[in-house]
């Protein structure tokens, strides 16, 4: 689908927002400080080795967030959880979504993804809408991918329409395996990521947060 850049060894987590002389915003948010919800849990690459699959690198902050499993075909999981990332949005303007991520294979590459206000209020995993389908680039460690459409009528990147003010990103699990670490909202709508400059989290603690470990599940 596209180019990847890969990044491994990050060691920050939280949120950073940074100005650019051709973009006015940019802003990345740790996926794991998001309220998660099971299916998905918060893992660390010991976890991902654990499931059979290479070892991705170092994720920002430490962890990363997935749904535990082997890649499976008829992944039986109910995919209804995710992690829920509120971003200050400064203005009303139209927007991009990157994700640094890892995808084993074709099994473990895909994501449901909606942006409350933005979209239809609705739950993918139920309506199975295509629309709200994010075809993730595969690769055996961490590299950036933009937000698509995949298969709704063609694989699109999304763009979506979004008002100044607080907006919550929801990113649901689609198949077991598939890793993301944090992501990165942009006004620079350019489909390139030599384009993008990929500012990482500020060093920040997650306040408030209701998260699930994959230790958590396992006892």
């Amino acid at each position: 689908m596209r180019g990847r850049y890969a990044v491994c060894g990050l060691t920050l987590a939280g949120i950073a927002l940074v100005a650019m002389s051709a973009h006015a915003f940019e802003v990345a948010v740790e996926a794991e400080n998001g309220v998660v919800t099971e299916p998905m849990v918060v893992a660390a690459p010991a976890d991902a080795a654990a499931m059979g699959g290479p070892e991705p690198g170092a994720p920002s902050g430490g962890a990363f967030v997935w749904a535990p499993g082997e890649p499976l075909l008829g992944d039986p999981t109910d995919h209804m959880g995710g992690t829920a990332l509120t971003v200050d949005i400064p203005s009303a303007g139209t927007y991009a979504v990157w994700g640094l991520v890892t995808a084993w294979d074709g099994n473990s590459d895909s994501f449901w993804v909606k942006i409350d206000g933005a979209d239809p209020d609705e739950q993918p995993q139920e309506t199975q809408n295509t629309h709200f389908r994010w075809g993730v680039e595969q690769g055996n460690d961490w590299h950036w991918d933009r937000i698509n459409q995949w298969l709704d009528g063609g694989t699109f990147e999304r763009e979506w329409e979004l008002s100044g003010g607080s907006s919550t990103l929801n990113i649901f699990t689609r198949e077991t395996a598939c890793m993301l670490d944090y992501v990165l909202v942009t006004d620079n709508l350019s489909e390139n990521p030599d384009d993008i400059n990929f500012v990482p989290p500020a060093d920040v603690e997650a306040q408030g947060k209701l998260t699930t470990t994959w230790a958590e599940l396992r006892r």
